[in-house]
């Protein structure tokens, strides 16, 4: 009964028959890198190690695909950005009755970026087909859709505050990120008065914080001049809420009263403006040098720390140590053929044989067997007794 049953629903959905089957692509899946602890090791190579070093030298290789792919995506955007800039150019010309030379000169250029574009679409085809014929591995397999985690915890009122003011914050930034960066281009106090008036609810602490932030952000670019610049809006903006606060009202009805203030403002309040400038861009420039120093110090930390992990048990990296062995030795190792590694080796002299197999166990990817541990031991311990005899 349950097979009829079966057969009937799968008859009727026509999803699993044998021609379905047939049709089924599987090649896809015929040059899988597969997982580092599905593979057998020889019991003399330290497994742990070799996976470390196969996974770092495919991680490498990763990383300069990618680069390879931005370079690419990079020159191509470039050149087509510029394409359709000197097309622009040569069609305004054209409509302008300009000289045969000029107009052969551009026509030049723009035969050679056409020419450069085909390349770069070639270069593109070439990268793709090479990331379709590389193989997949466990870092490619699968990835995340998206990750979400909800953990329910009580908070306290103060705390729902901060999170409530964060998310404004956000939110004001998001809606009006592009009008607070034009308030900071802006230079005189004319212009500047005029743009608050047409947008008042920029009068506000969201835009100052942001302001300081794009200051920190530009000087972090090396961008002084524009420094110079959004960090006097920054003060402008600070200001104007201080008189806000002294004056015990809403910042946007300060707005025109403040400029007036500011027109008329004596040659000494002048002055101390411009020393509290000079002082806030002096904050700006060390927030800035303290802040590429923590992060310096963070990379370093994080180099170090992947740098350790990935040494052998004497201390050693087994990436370097493998690079340093003889062409016909490493062979041996990245084939696992102990009883070739032991001929080549025994065709070296007895120092040079013992010089790189301590290196490679001082690595981690050669591990002694339980009797050569034990000849090693009842060597050393019969050195020492002649040391203790002489």
């Amino acid at each position: 009964m349950h097979s009829a049953i079966t057969e009937r629903y799968i008859d009727v959905r026509g999803s699993i028959t044998e021609d379905n089957m047939s049709r089924i692509d599987y090649s896809k899946w015929n040059h899988i890198e597969v997982s580092d602890d599905e593979d057998e090791t020889h019991p003399n190579v330290d497994t742990p190690s070799l996976f470390r070093m196969r996974h770092k030298a495919r991680v490498r290789r990763m990383e300069k695909a990618k680069e390879e792919r931005e370079e690419m995506e990079r020159g191509k955007n470039e050149n087509s950005n510029k394409l359709q800039e000197m097309k622009q150019v040569l069609e305004k010309l054209e409509t302008e009755g300009a000289s045969e030379s000029i107009l052969s000169g551009v026509s030049a250029e723009v035969n050679q970026l056409e020419e450069d574009e085909r390349k770069w679409r070639a270069k593109e085809e070439e990268i793709a087909k090479k990331e379709r014929l590389t193989p997949w591995n466990v870092d490619t397999l699968s990835q995340d859709g998206f990750e979400k985690t909800l953990i329910n915890k009580y908070e306290e009122e103060e705390d729902a505050t901060k999170t409530d003011l964060k998310q404004r914050e956000n939110e004001f930034t998001e809606k009006y990120e592009h009008e607070m960066k034009e308030f900071g281009m802006y230079s005189g106090l004319g212009e500047s008065e005029r743009f608050l008036l047409g947008h008042p609810h920029l009068a506000s602490e969201f835009t100052a914080q942001f302001l300081a932030a794009w200051c920190l952000d530009l000087e972090d670019q090396g961008k002084s001049s524009l420094v110079e610049q959004v960090a006097h809006q920054t003060l402008l903006m600070q200001y104007l809420l201080e008189l806000a606060k002294t004056m015990k009202t809403d910042p946007r009805a300060c707005i025109r009263p403040f400029f007036l203030k500011m027109a008329k403002a004596e040659e000494q309040n002048q002055s101390s403006f411009r020393e509290e400038l000079d002082a806030f861009k002096d904050r700006i420039r060390k927030t800035a040098k303290d802040r590429q120093r923590l992060v310096q110090k963070l990379a370093d930390e994080k180099a170090e720390e992947e740098r350790r992990s990935s040494l052998g048990p004497g201390g050693l990296d087994p990436v370097e140590v493998m690079k340093s062995l003889p062409e016909e030795i490493r062979d041996c190792f990245e084939t696992q053929d102990v009883p070739l590694l032991q001929e080549r080796l025994s065709q070296m002299s007895f120092q040079e044989a013992k010089y790189h197999m301590d290196r490679c166990e001082k690595a981690g990817i050669w591990r002694p067997s339980v009797e050569q541990n034990g000849a090693k031991a009842a060597n050393q311990e019969s050195s020492e007794d002649q040391d203790n005899n002489i």
